[in-house]
């Protein structure tokens, strides 16, 4: 079941200088999926903390937001274009994408979030069960069905295809596999 990424919103001066200067973690959670942009989120935030002339957020904690889309003082600009891309996707597919963003490309990989999404939708070839050997596996059977390599093969020949050695081959070079996602190298 997909979780509505939230944060929750305290000021740097609260934290600080709160109660009696002994700090105060005093906030809210804000449900994200309640803004459509980063300006109208942060609207929301300056009321929250109406209090203070010119509060300096501070996001405190966060739940359901990929770590390079925030940090302790900045929601990234596009954040909610990455939420609306994943609003369709299950969370097989968005821990496929968070997958793709960390180990395929690499967490210090600059790119936008439409370039990800487009790059990750190329690449992305489904999830194969949770282990590596047995994912390899499902998938060459699928590759060698789907591209009709065996089609013209007699059937007491094309048991005798090694599909174990084939995934080898097909892992070595053209694609790579994450916790049973697999992926184009």
């Amino acid at each position: 079941m997909k979780k509505n990424p939230s944060i929750y919103v305290g000021t740097y001066y609260k934290y600080n200088c709160g109660p009696s200067h002994g700090g105060s973690i005093a906030g809210e959670w804000l449900d994200l999926t309640d803004y459509s942009s980063k300006e109208e989120f942060y609207e929301a935030c300056k009321e929250l903390h109406s209090d203070e002339e010119d509060a300096e957020f501070m996001f405190q904690d966060w739940e359901n937001i990929p770590d390079f889309l925030i940090s302790e003082c900045s929601l990234d600009d596009d954040a909610f274009e990455y939420f609306e891309a994943i609003a369709n996707m299950d969370d097989d597919k968005i821990e496929a994408l968070e997958i793709y963003r960390d180990n395929i490309l690499g967490k210090h990989f600059e790119i936008s979030v439409s370039d990800l999404i487009e790059h990750f939708e190329e690449s992305y070839q489904g999830y194969y069960g949770g282990k590596s050997d047995t994912a390899e596996v499902e998938y060459a059977y699928e590759y060698v069905e789907q591209a009709g390599f065996l089609n013209n093969c007699p059937d007491e020949l094309s048991r005798y295809f090694d599909y174990e050695a084939y995934a080898r081959d097909l892992f070595s070079s053209s694609f790579v596999e994450h916790d049973g996602h697999v992926f184009t190298n």
